[in-house]
């Protein structure tokens, strides 16, 4: 790939993990894996886990590893996307017609397909694939990638190593985030990195992708610039809300409220999260806490149906006030 092609390349790619030994906090994994490559007795594999935890990067690397830089150029492995053809026809045709080629050369006597998204497969799809899984074990090894593993069928899993992949923990990500931004000449603050872990939810690829967002604005990132990006709304401009309606000002409460609607264009269900996101530090009591978030996910839930956004949280500010009053 030429400099031209990796400097265009998006950042999930440019940075993603070449080896085994560059997957991040996914030890038993990598370990497991590693002593897999020592042996080359290469099982059917199932990798499970939420998203953006590695599950894709480590089968490529596995690949890697096993064939050489050039694993996928000389027809070693082959990805199909199950979420895009889920069909029994993508079995029939693409699968089988890869497995069922015999690999030429080389010390390994087995080429590698994996298949991500695979629980979105249908289930004659899958039964299916069971089947081409015990006709070609000889000439090619699968490795399914899943988001929830109780989507694919008994028989498939029997025939797999099973490896789970945890979400990434938040100092992972932020170390990653900060190697990253010094390769870019990135100035990130702390409270920038606070934030993209927080909308990442221990997924590495959301929260490389907010980075490279944010970097699109200005090479110095803030909180304000996360914010900005994601659309969401800062603790600040929701705390001030809040303060307004418990502290009896709920005619200003209602302005702010609007600006965040009708100036700012935020829909209801946002402004409900960071409602949610805040709610835990207000100066209540966890009874009166537990109340509002009960009323919170009905308000949710009423937005969800069609109900109109402003009415709807206009009612939250209200109970917010209403309690307020009561507590003094």
């Amino acid at each position: 790939m030429s400099l031209e092609a990796i400097t265009t390349l998006p950042w999930v790619e440019k940075y993603r993990p070449k080896t085994l030994t560059e997957i991040i906090n996914q030890e038993e994994v990598i370990t497991s894996l590693i002593n897999i490559l020592k042996t080359k007795t290469v099982p059917h594999m199932l990798f499970t886990g939420p998203p953006g935890t590695g599950k894709t990067a480590t089968a490529h690397a596995f690949a890697r590893d096993l064939y050489g830089p050039n694993y996928i150029e000389d027809g070693w492995f082959v990805e199909i996307n199950a979420s895009d053809e889920r069909g029994i026809q993508t079995i029939r045709d693409k699968v089988k017609m890869f497995a069922r080629q015999i690999p030429m050369g080389g010390e390994i006597g087995f080429k590698i397909l994996l298949l991500d998204e695979s629980d979105q497969l249908t289930d004659d799809a899958q039964h299916a694939f069971r089947r081409v899984m015990e006709q070609y074990s000889s000439t090619c090894r699968f490795v399914l990638a899943a988001n929830y593993s109780n989507r694919i069928i008994e028989p498939i899993q029997s025939r797999c190593a099973v490896f789970r992949f945890r979400p990434l923990m938040k100092n992972d990500i932020i170390r990653r985030i900060k190697w990253i931004a010094e390769q870019e000449k990135l100035e990130v603050d702390d409270a920038a990195l606070e934030a993209i872990y927080e909308f990442s939810e221990g997924d590495m690829r959301k929260a490389i992708n907010t980075l490279q967002a944010a970097a699109s604005i200005s090479s110095k990132i803030d909180e304000k610039s996360v914010y900005y990006i994601l659309g969401y709304i800062s603790r600040g401009e929701i705390r001030k809300i809040i303060e307004l309606a418990i502290g009896g000002n709920f005619l200003q409460a209602r302005d702010e409220l609007r600006k965040l609607i009708y100036v700012q264009g935020l829909s209801g269900s946002d402004i409900v999260s960071a409602i949610y996101r805040e709610l835990f530090y207000l100066d209540l009591s966890e009874e009166d806490k537990l109340e509002l978030l009960d009323l919170l996910g009905e308000i949710d839930y009423r937005i969800s149906e069609g109900g109109t956004e402003e009415v709807q949280l206009m009612a939250f500010l209200a109970r917010l006030a209403v309690k307020s009053k009561k507590k003094k």
